[in-house]
């Protein structure tokens, strides 16, 4: 990504567009490349930004609520094994002592 950014500089310093690197590099989805080039050509770039920004940060959070989605009732099953094992090992004694008296 470093690398893809300094040619991107260095095209922006000898007056080139952002997006001629950044669709040389395979760093950055064609997406990105797209919205940028039309931000340029439309003068509005930070517009095109800010939803490339917006679409990564639902991207992001869609992610984030799969995953707990996934994580928590594996997390429930976890501690309910748990807690069934110290009640089974509190038990086993009380039960033993029981057969030991008849």
């Amino acid at each position: 990504i470093e690398q893809a950014l300094v040619k991107v500089g260095d095209s922006v310093r000898q007056g080139k567009t952002i997006a001629e690197p950044l669709a040389q590099e395979s760093v950055f989805p064609s997406m990105v490349t797209q919205m940028i080039s039309v931000g340029e050509d439309s003068g509005a770039l930070e517009t095109m930004l800010h939803k490339v920004s917006d679409f990564y940060d639902q991207e992001v959070e869609s992610m984030t609520e799969q995953l707990t989605a996934l994580i928590e009732p594996i997390m429930i099953a976890v501690i309910g094994v748990l807690v069934g094992g110290m009640i089974v090992a509190l038990y086993m004694p009380i039960f033993d002592i029981y057969s030991h008296i008849k």
